[in-house]
This record gives structure tokens, sequence and C-alpha cells, in this order.
């Protein structure tokens, strides 16, 4: 069974005000003609003591965002720049959001509430700093997902409908408009990284590492690891764990980001910020997510390539403080990192014990020769062939070696897996724009939580949590 999230007091712990007058800009939330809670995670809530506020309370501190007690004083809008499709850009940061709150859990972890469509700041440019309620619906459905599929994700905290009409070009307009707050271990992103780089700002630089470190702590760089001591080269062989997991959960999950931006990329491996996202619904490596990705830049196939191309930036980022030989050791641990996760993963979701790296890599070969005789994707491969189940052929020749792990949870039984189809999607968001019905969402959501708990928690590396 899935370990629930535990409960814990509110411990009020803004550190980010130590980088603050250099690491984002201050800002007002904008002031919403109308709040409608429409989704509250009291699952997620209760980790940082905040499950008990009455709905008026959540109100005023995630839809006017009135400051939590002790905490950030005023919203910070966060500075980065970044490479957008493989092109840079200093001309991003926080658009439509911010940094509202720190906290730690029950164990310690410093956890932050970070906003999408709370106004306008100095980073908007020529866009209204806003978000549709069909985008806020969609990352409440993306997260959940992925959640419960063993992927590191930021979590939808809450989302509260704020009765704007919003001009999109990409869906019918005008349309409903929302704020959302995400719970997220941090939002310090490679592209983070990238613009102190361009302004040449090594005290910063190196304040930053020092944050990262101490705050999303993790074990050493390897004993033979040259540079080790250096915090840079620990940070960049932290960030390299991290991000190899992450592209392995992506691929056994079946899910394409659409964005990997390198202001999209966490370097605490942590996934965030859902736009164009898919599910595979056939076993397709050049499947895309976004419409605009014309040359297949972040199809599902070529998701490891562009993680490991964004850690390049990072590692670009931090000569500023080391030299590139240690950096670059750190990269070429990527290849390896990822096979032995993605492993771990594909066992895990498939309900069998690992038999090693060389081993599990031919299952996943013939599960992958299977999916595409088959015309299937991962969500009904891995609930069909469930702890050895219903395989034939090469599948079936390579299943027999591995043990089955116990497991009696009743999903298994159920007559079809859980998935996240773009059909279903945009079934679930005509029921709220048609008839401002509800509750198809909150069944789906129900139902993917039981999945998650029939799964279990997937197996991590030492670097993956910070």
């Amino acid at each position: 069974m899935r370990a629930e999230p535990q409960a814990a007091p509110y411990r009020p712990d803004p550190q980010i005000l130590s980088l603050a007058d250099w690491l984002g800009d201050p800002v007002r939330p904008a002031d919403f003609p109308r709040l409608d809670l429409r989704f509250r995670n009291q699952r997620w809530a209760k980790t940082v003591g905040l499950d008990g506020l009455s709905d008026e309370a959540w109100l005023g501190h995630f839809g006017r965002f009135e400051p939590l007690p002790d905490n950030l004083p005023q919203p910070l809008a966060l500075r980065y720049h970044g490479h957008q499709f493989r092109v840079y850009n200093p001309e991003i940061g926080d658009g439509r959001g911010f940094t509202f709150a720190q906290m730690r859990d029950g164990s310690g972890r410093l956890l932050e509430l970070g906003t999408k469509g709370s106004g306008l700041t100095p980073y908007s440019r020529t866009a209204d700093g806003r978000l549709t309620l069909k985008g806020a619906v969609r990352e409440i459905l993306a997260t959940e997902m992925l959640e419960a599929l063993g992927v590191y994700t930021s979590k939808t905290f809450s989302v509260t409908e704020t009765g704007e009409e919003l001009e999109r070009g990409d869906e019918p307009s005008p349309t409903r408009s929302a704020v959302l707050v995400r719970l997220s271990h941090s939002h310090i992103r490679i592209g983070t990284f990238q613009r102190l780089l361009a302004f040449e700002e090594d005290g910063h630089m190196r304040q930053l590492v020092d944050y990262c470190l101490a705050q999303f702590p993790g074990p050493l760089p390897p004993e033979d690891a040259p540079g080790r001591d250096e915090p840079a080269v620990v940070l960049m062989h932290q960030a390299v764990e991290r991000l190899a997991d992450l592209a392995a959960s992506y691929m056994v999950a079946g899910f394409v980001h659409g964005v990997l931006n390198s202001d999209n990329m966490n370097v605490t491996g942590e996934s965030f910020d859902y736009g164009p996202w898919r599910w595979l619904p056939q076993w397709d490596p050049s499947f895309t997510a976004a419409y605009f990705d014309h040359s297949g830049l972040y199809s599902f196939g070529r998701q490891p390539e562009a993680i490991r191309w964004n850690l390049t930036q990072l590692a670009i980022s931090l000569r500023l403080l080391v030299e590139a030989p240690p950096l670059i050791a750190a990269i070429e641990r990527f290849p390896d990192l990822y096979h032995q996760a993605i492993t771990r993963r594909f066992c895990w979701r498939l309900g069998v014990v690992s038999q090693g790296v060389e081993a599990d890599m031919r299952l996943i070969a013939a599960a992958e020769q299977a999916m595409r005789g088959d015309g299937i994707g991962p969500d009904q491969f891995f609930f069909a062939h469930r702890g050895e189940r219903n395989a034939s052929g090469a599948l079936a020749e390579v299943l027999a070696g591995y043990p089955a792990v116990a497991d009696d949870h009743p999903y298994w039984s159920a007559e079809a897996p859980q998935s996240m189809l773009i059909d279903e999607v945009e079934a679930i968001w005509s029921a709220i724009a048609e008839r401002d019905d509800w509750q198809p969402l909150h069944d789906k959501v129900a139902a993917i939580r039981t999945m998650g708990d029939a799964l279990g928690e997937p197996p991590e590396p030492a670097g993956h949590r910070a």
C-alpha cells in the first residue's frame, strides 16, 4: 500500500528570504472579482498543518493571498532565464505566478506554495497573468495521475475559480478563469542558474548552490568522482541523479510533458508546470503533446535526451564557479543512472522482482515489442500483465524468470485500468463547462488515488527525494 502523507503542525520557515533581494521581485496578487473554491487538497494540506483552515480562511490565503502567519510578508516573483525549445530567452521569469510561503513538513523537509494565474508580474510581458479554469483542471488531473504512478511531482494544492472571462487563442473564448496553488519542494530551476551566469553573478551563484545543498540535501558524489568536495560539483551530481530518475519515471508512466525547457526543470528533480501534456494512447516514441512542437523535440521517446541536454546547461552555468571536467564527469553518469532507474521502475509497475539491469532491459525491450504488436499503451500493458499475467510469445519467455510480487489489492481485479487519455480529459472538462458538474472530476481523482494505493510506493534511488 502507498504510504499516506503524514499530518504535521504548521511550521513556517521562509528560508528563501535570504536570497530574495536578487532572486525575485515582491509583487501584489490580482484582485479577483469572485472566489469559488473548486479543489482543496486535504491529503497534502495536512502535511504542512493547513488542513484545519475553514473554507473562508482558505480562500483568504489561497484566493486573496493574505500572508500566512510568520511567512513571506509579500509574494515573490522569481527571476530566471532559460532555453525554450533550445533557443535562449533572457526575458522570462514568473509571469503569472509567485512563491507565496515556505514551511517544514513532519520530517523537516522544506516545502513551498507557489501559484499559477495569480496576476501580473514584472515578467508578464504581453500576457495577462491569468490561468484558464480548464488549465487548472488539467493540472489537477496531471498531478494526481503522476503522483499515483510514482512520478516525483508537484501537488495541486488548491484551485479557485475567479470570475473573469479570458481570451485565449487555443480554446473557445471567452473562457472561465482560475488561480491555482501548487505544493512543491522548490521552484529553483536550471534557468535560475542560467540567469546568474548571464549576469556573471558568481557571488549569488555560490549563495544559490549553498542554499540548494542545505535545503535539498542528498548524497555525496561517488568516492572516485573528481572535485567531489566542491559544492557546485556536489549539486551537479545530485541534479543528474534526480533528473535521470525523473526521465525514467516519465517513460514508465507513458507520460509526455510537452515543454521540457530549462526553465521547467527543477534542480530537485521534481516535475511541475503542466501545459500541453498527454499520456500515450499507444506505444509510440514519436508521440508529441504540444501542437507547436513541430520537430518533435520533446516527443515521448526524446524526453531523456531533452532532460540530459538541460543538465548540460546547468553544468555550463556552474562553470562560473568550477572547471568543466568534474561537471562533465557528473553528466556522464546520466545513462547508467537512467538505465538503473527505468528498470527499477518498470519492474515495480509490472509487479515483478527485478533481476538486474541487463536482464531488466531485455524485459523492457520485449514489453515494447508486445505493445507495438498489440497497438496498446503502457496503462493497458501494465494492467494486463501485472505479476506475470496473460503473457505470451517472447514476453512470456522473458517473464518466466521473474517472480511476481505478492499483491491482492482489488484494483487488479477490475475490468480495465485507470488511464488519462485525452478523450476522458475533455469529457471531464465538458461536464464542468457545460453543466458545472464537478462530480466526474472528483470521481476521477478518487479512482486515481485508489490505483496509487494498489501500486504502492515506487523504489527510490538514494539521491531522488531532496
